[in-house]
């Protein structure tokens, strides 16, 4: 987390920089909004539950009706699994929270100058284990040998490939967005009695508000 936090700071100084020297081509944008994180793995069951992401944002013009778009998001994803204890054959859900830093590279095309675009690019994640309420990490995931705490230990830089739409005003823009995980999320997990490994990919749809300095 202290590496996010350092790419966060050289982020800002560097947008900063091209803010200060081409104030006529590149906007610096306030990113906050939410999220919903699913992980699509056959092992076991899941379901996409809401969190959050906030940064910053640099726009620029790149070539002819094309921007390139760059940003950092220090996020919260949150999907839950069903689980069962000992005590009790009860099924509960149990939410896992993916916690990190996103910095993307999105060229835009500007389909209506300052008003409507559409976006496509790389997304490079970085996080770190699964976070849980502690009281639920011997639960049993999905009837499966295994438990809470042995799936907590996850990818730790995952590649997402996104598209999107943004639309607005000069200084105020919604954005809309689809990531998917193109790497096996749950590389570091096995079946306890098998051996096998499980694979999982990442999909998120983000909804976000951008405010241009």
């Amino acid at each position: 987390m202290k590496k996010a936090l350092l790419a966060a700071v050289l982020f800002t100084s560097a947008a900063s920089f091209a803010q200060y020297n081409y104030r006529d081509s590149n906007r610096i944008g306030i990113i906050g909004g939410l999220n919903q994180t699913d992980l699509k793995t056959s092992n076991f069951d899941t379901k996409a539950e809401m969190g959050w992401n906030v940064g910053l944002s640099v726009r620029g013009n790149f070539y002819n009706d094309f921007d390139m778009v760059y940003a950092i998001e220090f996020f919260e994803g949150k999907f839950s699994v069903p689980t069962t204890n000992a005590l009790t054959p009860a099924i509960e859900d149990v939410d896992l929270k993916i916690q990190g830093v996103k910095i993307s590279l999105m060229p835009s095309y500007k389909i209506v100058e300052n008003h409507l675009s559409i976006e496509a690019g790389p997304v490079l994640q970085v996080n770190g284990k699964l976070k849980y309420k502690s009281d639920y990490e011997d639960n049993f995931v999905d009837d499966l040998p295994i438990t809470i705490k042995d799936i907590e230990d996850v990818s730790t830089f995952n590649i997402l490939g996104a598209v999107g739409i943004t639309a607005g005003v000069r200084h105020v823009r919604l954005n809309a967005q689809y990531q998917y995980g193109f790497n096996n999320f749950l590389n570091k997990v096995e079946n306890n009695t098998t051996g096998s490994s499980f694979k999982g990919n990442l999909h998120v749809f983000t909804g976000t508000l951008i405010l241009y300095l």
